[in-house]
Order: structure tokens, then sequence, then C-alpha cells
């Protein structure tokens, strides 16, 4: 029984250094634009059916309860929270935020895969296309011509600029907003990027400001959703299930010593 205990213990150790990790991930991003935090979900290990309720106790009665050992806690996903970030103006003309789901498309080099972010500090590249600041170009590609001034981004993601001697401005491309019926199933892959699980379904592409996608907004980033006071309130509860789960295991080690010396 005490070894059990150990084992019990030890796995709410484990979990509880996760939970830290994710934690310590979240307020790590705080400052990372589009960044959507991560919750992490617990469940119990499998149970131990010493005696099963209902089951015989005599020839005329039963157990009223069943005698059901845990065998401790494990950490059986991560949640990503999609709640919408602050939007926080720039200024800057190539800045675009998301105010709704989705999520811009971008191809991720070397093989062309399509990732999926919701940090919109776009800017240019030599040749001109609108990129990343890792320099990956968005999909579909959107070129800007030298000499371009003004440049506008519709909310329904439609780019424009001013050239000289045209009185009207010209329409260089569309953004697209991708989103999905289960944007937590998306896979992080760092630098801001997702992918596409099977979990998360295809990608259902189209105009920003349809179908449920969110509006684009220019001039502006999507900060992230991260709120310290929570999370400090999360670290706190952690750090105390790890302390509980510590003693546990000093608790359990002394009786296996008091054993020891009486036997």
């Amino acid at each position: 029984m005490p070894t059990s205990a150990l084992h019990v213990a030890r796995t709410g150790l484990e979990a509880q250094d996760k939970r830290m990790r994710v934690i310590a991930n979240n307020l790590a991003n705080i400052g990372t634009a589009g960044f959507k935090r991560d919750r992490v979900d617990f469940a119990t290990l499998a149970y131990q059916e010493n005696r099963i309720a209902g089951q015989q106790s005599t020839n005329q009665t039963a157990f009223a309860t069943g005698l059901n050992l845990g065998t401790g806690v494990q950490v059986m996903g991560t949640t990503s929270i999609q709640s919408q970030g602050t939007l926080n103006q720039t200024g800057n003309t190539l800045d675009v935020a998301l105010d709704g789901p989705g999520f811009f498309q971008v191809e991720i080099p070397p093989n062309g895969q399509i990732g999926y972010t919701r940090a919109g500090n776009f800017t240019l590249s030599a040749q001109g296309n609108l990129v990343t600041s890792q320099g990956f170009q968005l999909n579909p590609p959107i070129q800007v011509p030298q000499g371009a001034r003004s440049i506008q981004i519709a909310p329904d993601g439609t780019v424009s600029a001013q050239q000289d001697g045209q009185a009207a401005p010209i329409q260089l491309g569309q953004l697209q907003v991708a989103n999905f019926i289960n944007p937590a199933g998306l896979q992080a892959i760092g630098d801001n990027f997702l992918i596409e699980t099977a979990a998360s379904g295809p990608a259902d592409v189209g105009l920003a400001g349809t179908f449920g996608r969110g509006n684009i907004r220019q001039g502006m980033l999507e900060g992230s959703n991260v709120n310290v006071v929570e999370e400090l309130v999360e670290m706190i509860e952690a750090q105390r299930a790890y302390e509980i789960n510590s003693r546990m295991v000093s608790a359990v080690d002394e009786m296996l010593r008091n054993a020891n010396q009486t036997l």
C-alpha cells in the first residue's frame, strides 16, 4: 500500500510539472502577436477494482459501494484557448489584425506547406511581396509594384494602392482567411505558425467577414490572449498541488521507515 501511494504521488508531481511548463510558455509569449494561451487537461489513470459495487456480499445481500483504488493522474492534453486577443493600434500600414475567427495563410518553405497564423505583422520583401517577419510569402501572394503608395487593406482583405499618374487606386490582391471547425486541433510548429491536422478538419478558406470569418483591421495587431492574473492564479494552484504531492512522498517515506524500524 505505501509503495502504491508513492507511485500515485509521483504521477501528481509529473502532472504538475507539465502544468507549470504550459503556464511558463503562456507567460513567456504574453507579448507574442496573435498567441493563444494553452490550458492543461488532466485525466485519472486506470483504477484497480478490488470490489465492484453490487457484487454479492452474502447469499442475500450485495455490496452497496465498490472498492476502487486510483493509480494517479496524467496530463491528457493541452487545449488552445481561441478567445480574441486585444487589438492594438500600431499605425503601421502593413500591420493587420483579425477581428474574429480565422487565420492568415502563409507558404512555409522549403515545400510550400500552408501554415496558419494570427500574427499579422507583415512587411515587404525585396521583390515587393507581402511576407511575414520570417520572409515567408502569403497565400495567395500579394505583390506591391514599385512606386505604389497609400496601401489600403479593406476589412474584407482587398489590398489596393495608389500609383503616380493614376487617379483611381489599383487592386493588388485580396487577403484570404482560413477557418476551421476545430481550431484548437491545429498543431503548433513554432514561429507563430499552426498546421492542419485530422482533428482540426480541413481549412475553410474564403473572404474575411463572411461565413463566420473575422474582419481584417489595418494598422492594428492582435495581442496574445494571456491574462497575467489568471496565469498567476494557475501557477499558485500548481505550486500548492506540487507541494502537497511532495509531502505525500515524504509521508509515505516516513511510514516505510517506521515500518522497517518496528518489524
